[in-house]
């Protein structure tokens, strides 16, 4: 299953059946998914464009889900007792398709984590356990950065900064990158000890915005391994290094 995505370097990891349960009643879903990531692409420029927030090829990837028909969706659950409320959690989720499986309806959720704190994926964590507890979703998805992909990222802007003989903050500009005065001060304290502008940047910039308490695959297993989500079926996709063009 998903070996399209697996032969491209995806990484892929199922939790709690969520393998049996997508290849048995869900293989529409399991298509869609294929079908929405085969094709992800993002140019390094965008990357560098983007500060480290969601890039142009995430907000096409949404779009792409979006058109197959995975809106954002908001759950309220509420707790009634004798006719009184005495609790209502609103649970927010970026993607959502209700699929037919044995002449039910069931519900996938998926996040997508690109680049934000790492406490994001604690968060989308226990939204699918509490909604898959109450009956409401079958399994929970998650995107984010792949291992490969994190420890490559130094090696994809050092490449950006040589072959467009980045040397300065002014030749930064036309690629949409204004440094703060602290960014600004680092960088030029690295300089100052011996590293070319480029690397001293490429190091700054990476360590600034994609840093180890970012959403990435480690931190990701991190949480699924101390059991966080735990019972809900969970599938977590890894993205590549090769979705990042120069």
């Amino acid at each position: 299953m998903l070996e399209g995505l697996s032969s491209r370097g995806f990484e892929l990891k199922f939790l709690s059946h969520a393998e049996a349960i997508l290849s048995r009643d869900f293989p529409d879903a399991v298509q869609e998914l294929e079908s929405a990531l085969k094709n992800v692409s993002i140019p390094i420029t965008e990357i560098i464009g983007s500060g480290g927030g969601e890039t142009a090829g995430t907000q096409r990837l949404r779009h792409t889900l979006f058109k197959l028909g995975w809106p954002k969706t908001k759950f309220e659950i509420k707790k009634i007792v004798n006719g009184i409320e005495r609790e209502s959690i609103t649970h927010e989720i970026d993607h959502v398709k209700e699929f037919e499986a044995n002449g039910q309806l069931f519900k996938i959720a998926l996040e997508i984590e690109w680049n934000n704190k790492d406490p994001f994926f604690d968060r989308d964590l226990e939204n699918f356990k509490r909604l898959h507890a109450e009956g409401v979703i079958s399994v929970g998805v998650i995107i984010t950065r792949g291992s490969a992909l994190q420890d490559n990222l130094l090696s994809m802007v050092r490449k950006f900064a040589s072959e467009n003989n980045i040397h300065s903050f002014a030749d930064l500009i036309q690629f949409g990158v204004y440094p703060t005065r602290r960014q600004e001060k680092e960088v030029i304290a690295g300089v100052c000890r011996g590293p070319t502008f480029q690397e001293c940047w490429s190091k700054q910039f990476v360590g600034d915005k994609f840093g180890a308490a970012t959403t990435h695959w480690r931190k990701l297993l991190d949480r699924v391994n101390r059991g966080v989500g735990n019972p809900c079926p969970l599938l977590l996709i890894g993205l590549p290094p090769g979705i990042i063009t120069f």
